[in-house]
């Protein structure tokens, strides 16, 4: 499988899941970033990827898809402050249930209730 944003995938360079999720999350992160950096975070301040000093990338496409990077007119780009809060709301509450389903499940092993 070909890199992501640098991460090999595949192989003895393997990192595993956790980590491949920590490296996207700091990469869009570094798009949010530059986003803000330029200024572009309403439609009247959008400008383009080359403007705000970016280039295509598998973190880029993500938050497009998510809809946090929205396009105001072809080829002009603004960063949705309000849609990047609620992913991390979201993935925060996601990971904070995770995260108490493994306590439970450790807990019953621990107390027997779970063989």
């Amino acid at each position: 499988m070909a890199p992501v944003d640098g991460v090999e995938l595949n192989g003895v360079s393997e990192m595993g899941a956790p980590a491949v999720a920590a490296v996207m999350r700091r990469k869009e992160l570094e798009v949010v970033d530059d986003f803000r950096a330029a200024g572009a975070l309403t439609p009247a301040t959008a400008q383009s990827y080359t403007a705000i000093g970016l280039g295509e990338s598998l973190a880029l496409k993500r938050l497009r898809n998510r809809a946090v990077i929205r396009e105001a007119s072809p080829g002009i780009y603004y960063l949705d402050e309000e849609v990047w809060a609620a992913v991390r709301r979201t993935r925060r509450r996601i990971a904070t249930t995770i995260l108490a389903i493994l306590v439970v499940l450790l807990l019953g092993l621990l107390m027997g209730t779970i063989k």
